[in-house]
């Protein structure tokens, strides 16, 4: 069994709070440093005609531009299905007739609370992409497996992507 014995958070942010934990598990005591998300929605939006869309943006942690699915956080209030239409519109411009969860998954357990949940949106309409003030994206559309391809031979490095092109392919099995 373990316990949690103490719980200090150090530090607040915008995107995140850092935490560091007191755990007994059996006779052994330890501290992790955790940091604190709320969560994320990941959106593989996939046309009619077999293309998704992408967005290459810079990723300082990364120091490089990143081929990446629309993704983001959770607000206040909205389940993570609303996150997913809230940002597909937010970060690509498109509204989805459907949208239906895939999977969902921690990003790194040791460290960090953050779920991601994937969706599938199809039936999609062009609308007006509004993007966050710090947010500088290219949209790249190309095809589903050309996609797939790209993160078999390590073009796409995200883990979310390879994981949200993964799944839907597997659903929709183009």
């Amino acid at each position: 069994m373990t316990k949690l014995l103490s719980s200090e958070t150090i530090f607040k942010g915008r995107i995140f709070d850092l935490r560091v934990d007191n755990i007994r598990e059996g006779d052994l005591e330890y501290k992790r440093e955790i940091v604190v998300h709320a969560g994320s929605a990941v959106i593989v939006p996939v046309f009619d005609d077999g293309t998704v869309a992408l967005v290459r943006q810079y990723r300082h942690a990364a120091d490089s531009y990143q081929l990446e699915l629309p993704a983001g956080g959770i607000e206040p209030g909205e389940t993570f299905g609303q996150a997913a239409a809230r940002e597909l519109e937010e970060e690509i411009g498109y509204r989805a007739g459907k949208i239906e969860k895939l999977t969902e998954f921690f990003v790194s357990p040791g460290f960090l609370t953050e779920k991601m949940y994937v969706f599938l949106a199809t039936e999609l309409t062009e609308s007006t992409q509004n993007l966050d003030e710090d947010e500088i994206v290219e949209i790249v559309r190309i095809p589903l497996t050309e996609a797939i391809e790209m993160a078999h031979d390590g073009q796409i490095e995200d883990a979310k992507t390879i994981v949200g092109l993964m799944t839907a392919n597997a659903k929709l099995g183009l």
